[in-house]
């Protein structure tokens, strides 16, 4: 029997109880970011690979970023060139679907394996800190009198934060179809533009630009959740008078063509990095809201997503 395969029997053996745990530390784990650093899904897809290696369930974990085109880029290389490989994983989430609603890429997400939901998110909106504006008020107020000289920056489009800012036009009366959305390819190059003031405002992750509104490099204006985040002293849309609630989850994909049983041992070992102290100290840091999901609860989930962003983005005018 060849190692590789012997490893993999193992792992399989201790996911089912055959074996102890230790077993699956022997696990060489590659981790496709289908994003370019600095951004939410390399913040996710690192801190699952430390807790799944603080976990004594991977021996290693490899990060290859593939940015671009809202992960469909990634989801291509990752369907193409691991199909089979019951040792890759793949980050994704709600801003991929999006992604691929407007950009009908030539590969599907279906071609892969659904692992797990792991966190949720909601995004902030923010200035640089020198900007002329100074409240969403003033943001909106100049989209009202012009949308065009009002520019969004955020991830790829269709992601939750360009979502977001269409939701917001269509609320306060402004053509969806008409605002400046400014894709960039990493959390990396949108923080660079922002704080370079090469866009009006900019939108992400909480956990991307708090180190930047902690020191007042960026003034934040408005979370995208139902009520305030614990912890920080940043108004809702709502409070503001925009009816927009959105959230944003993360989660990860095995690869194409592994079996069932392969599966729920990239499943276990899943579960079993979130357990970890590890994984508690990046949900903490991170500001990130639990919401493990796995199975068949998961693949269904996935399904009802992507029919309601749909329907979010054609009444927003974004399909």
């Amino acid at each position: 029997m060849r190692r590789d395969t012997f490893l993999k029997a193992l792992a399989a053996l201790a996911a089912t109880g055959g074996l102890p745990n230790l077993a699956l530390a022997s696990a060489n784990l590659k981790m496709m970011i289908p994003a370019n650093p600095g951004g939410g899904w390399d913040t996710t897809g690192r801190a699952l690979g430390k807790a799944l290696q603080d976990a004594g369930v991977a021996a290693s974990v490899s990060f290859d970023n593939k940015g671009g085109a809202a992960g469909a880029i990634g989801l291509a290389q990752f369907v193409n060139g691991s199909k089979g490989d019951p040792n890759a994983l793949m980050v994704m989430g709600a801003v991929m679907l999006g992604g691929i609603i407007t950009g009908k890429p030539p590969v599907s997400l279906s071609q892969a394996t659904p692992i797990a939901r792991l966190t949720s998110e909601y995004n902030v909106f923010v200035l640089p800190a020198n900007s002329p504006l100074k409240t969403m008020k003033d943001v909106i107020e100049q989209m009202k009198k012009d949308p065009g000289s009002v520019k969004w920056g955020g991830g790829s489009r269709g992601s939750t934060e360009h979502i977001a800012a269409a939701m917001i036009a269509r609320e306060v009366g402004v053509d969806p179809s008409k605002i400046n959305y400014v894709a960039f390819r990493g959390g990396g190059e949108a923080t660079a533009a922002i704080l370079g003031g090469n866009v009006t405002v900019g939108g992400s992750g909480y956990s991307e630009f708090a180190e930047y509104i902690n020191t007042g490099k960026m003034r934040a204006l408005a979370v995208t959740s139902e009520t305030r985040l614990k912890g920080i002293d940043v108004p809702t849309l709502k409070e503001q008078g925009v009816n927009v609630v959105l959230g944003n989850w993360r989660g990860v994909y095995g690869a194409a063509g592994i079996t069932a049983e392969q599966r729920k041992v990239l499943t276990d070992m899943v579960i079993k990095a979130t357990k970890s102290k590890a994984w508690a100290e990046s949900m903490e840091k991170n500001n990130w809201t639990p919401a493990l999901l796995s199975g068949p609860a998961f693949d269904k989930f996935v399904d009802d997503e992507f029919a309601s962003l749909r329907a979010v983005m054609v009444k927003s005018g974004m399909v």
